[in-house]
């Protein structure tokens, strides 16, 4: 069954890191209620929650994502670029050892979950302020003997690989090619995002529907013209934090966990 790790939003939501955004003034008890119709849209598809507790210490912990990466055959529990995220690792560890074996990345690698973009047996990794080479070559050296090609991505200007790209499915790579270059992605056909969303190329892509921030309607035209099915979220206190609806969920099937 298709499965989504999710958790809480964190009392110190507003004194995450940033990175591109300019801070501002973020309305915590909206970031939960968002956050719990961003579960609800999940659910809606036919994804279960699993659903864990807020790390009220820890003020990026709802951003799940950026601390594991989970395959078909295994968990890799990462070490994320921000030292002000490393104490969120252990208690993803214990969630996604519930479903697959765990691998761990280890210093001098660096690597978020966010930077990871897979299509079919590819791996794409974003090399950012957040992910290094020695990240990328610990990845590899564990999913190589798997059947899976790494391939690193450079990216400029956004926090994330998946800030700039996202796979929609049905061969379509949605991007902001000014974030990352798309020319390592093989067979793919890149749709650009709208020119005034620049921030609208973070999709998460559930069965045949993708779920997406509310505040991108014209790249959600897009889409939906292209025969994808969207299902739009408001998202804005998240969005402030930089998030988006990619890194609020670790999404796997759990038929074989």
């Amino acid at each position: 069954m298709l499965t989504a790790i999710t958790r809480a939003v964190s009392a110190s939501l507003a004194h995450g890191e940033l990175t591109f955004r300019e801070r501002a003034p973020i309305d915590v008890p909206l970031a939960r209620r968002q956050h719990d119709g961003y579960e609800r849209a999940l659910a809606s598809l036919g994804v279960r929650i699993d659903h864990l507790a807020a790390e009220d210490a820890m003020a990026d912990a709802v951003f799940v994502e950026d601390i594991a990466i989970v395959l078909d055959e295994i968990a890799i529990v990462t070490t994320p670029g921000a030292l002000s995220r490393r104490g969120e690792t252990e208690s993803i560890a214990r969630a996604v050892a519930r479903y697959r074996p765990v691998h761990r990345l280890s210093a001098p690698a660096t690597l978020d979950g966010g930077d990871v973009v897979r299509i079919d047996r590819t791996i794409y990794v974003g090399l950012s302020s957040r992910t290094n080479e020695a990240g990328v070559d610990q990845l590899a050296a564990l999913v190589s003997p798997l059947g899976y090609i790494v391939t690193s991505v450079p990216v400029a200007g956004a926090l994330h690989l998946k800030t700039a790209c996202t796979y929609a499915g049905r061969g379509i790579l949605l991007a902001n090619p000014e974030w990352a270059t798309t020319t390592a992605f093989r067979d793919v056909e890149v749709v650009r995002v709208a020119a005034d969303e620049p921030w609208g190329a973070s999709v998460l892509a559930i069965g045949d529907s993708l779920v997406m921030p509310a505040s991108f309607p014209r790249t959600r035209a897009l889409l939906e013209a292209r025969g994808f099915g969207v299902v739009p979220v408001d998202l804005s206190e998240l969005q402030k934090a930089e998030g988006g609806p990619t890194c609020l969920s670790i999404v796997f099937d759990a038929a074989d966990g």
